[in-house]
């Protein structure tokens, strides 16, 4: 007979969020299966619960998951967690479920916090849509890349990111999405230094000249359709005009480009590829 698989959603950072029924379902499981062993450890010495772990993280979920589906047919009730939030999203714990649900092992989920509802929550911006993009690509090509893709969704956009990449985050949505183009930055929820800021990409993309990023961050940008009724909202066409006219005067054509493009909030790269194409016509 198997066993169950728990799919349990842990604090982000205050322990007090974590849920009556979380902390029951730890104290039952047979095994806990965790992202880093370290951190769930602090989690349940504070809790006084005291079970076997077993490491299993991304790099290495297809191997891990293996010896866990092997206790789970022996009819364990393994408990699984991440470093913070909900397994699965973000977190290892897909290539798991995915297992067991096609060997017919029983999987419940046990719902926890979530770095990325709690910062549209706090956002302040007119969601009613959102998509969820996690991570950027590490690669500047892959990453600038998905940013093209993604551009022009009608609904807003919530990512993570670590501090020591979100400068260049930063500069790099403010450079594709427009520089006007309206988000927040939610850094260290629930915890003593929790922060969120608002402005437009171009403002928090200076934020951090003067000041060093810590902690771990949630980006929100708003919908592109936010500004579809803004009377000073600029086409593309202007931001060409613009930039054209610059380098009439004299301006080298990346340089005409960035300025249209900090002054319209249109993508300067957008401006430089429809220049490109009409000087090829």
């Amino acid at each position: 007979m198997s066993g169950k698989l728990s799919v349990v959603g842990t604090p982000i950072g205050n322990l007090g969020d974590f849920s009556p029924r979380g902390i029951e379902t730890l104290e039952n499981a047979d095994y806990i299966a965790a992202e880093d062993t370290r951190v769930t450890l602090r989690l349940l010495t504070h809790f006084g619960i005291k079970k076997p772990l077993l490491s299993y993280y991304k790099p290495k979920e297809q191997e891990k998951s293996e010896r866990i589906i092997e206790l789970l047919s022996e009819g364990n009730h393994i408990a699984l967690v991440s470093d913070a939030g909900m397994p699965c999203i973000s977190d290892p714990g897909s290539v798991l479920v995915k297992k067991c649900r096609e060997l017919g092992i029983p999987v419940e989920v046990i719902p926890g916090c979530n770095a990325a509802v709690a910062a549209v929550a706090l956002s302040g911006l007119d969601i009613d849509r959102w998509t969820f993009e996690g991570f950027l690509p590490v690669p500047k090509k892959e990453r600038s890349e998905r940013l093209e893709q993604i551009k022009n969704l009608p609904h807003a956009l919530v990512f993570y990111e670590a501090p020591h990449k979100i400068r260049q985050t930063l500069c790099d949505m403010a450079e594709v999405f427009g520089g006007e183009r309206n988000a927040v930055l939610c850094r260290e929820l629930t915890k003593i230094h929790e922060e969120t800021i608002s402005g437009t990409l171009g403002e928090l993309s200076h934020y951090y000249d003067s000041t060093e990023p810590r902690g771990e961050y949630v980006i929100v940008v708003d919908s592109t359709r936010q500004s579809a009724h803004d009377p000073d909202e600029f086409t593309l066409e202007q931001a060409v005009q613009l930039a054209q006219s610059l380098v009439d005067g004299g301006e080298k054509l990346s340089d005409a480009c960035k300025e249209a493009a900090k002054a319209t909030g249109i993508s300067k790269r957008d401006i430089y590829s429809a220049i490109s194409a009409n000087s090829n016509q």
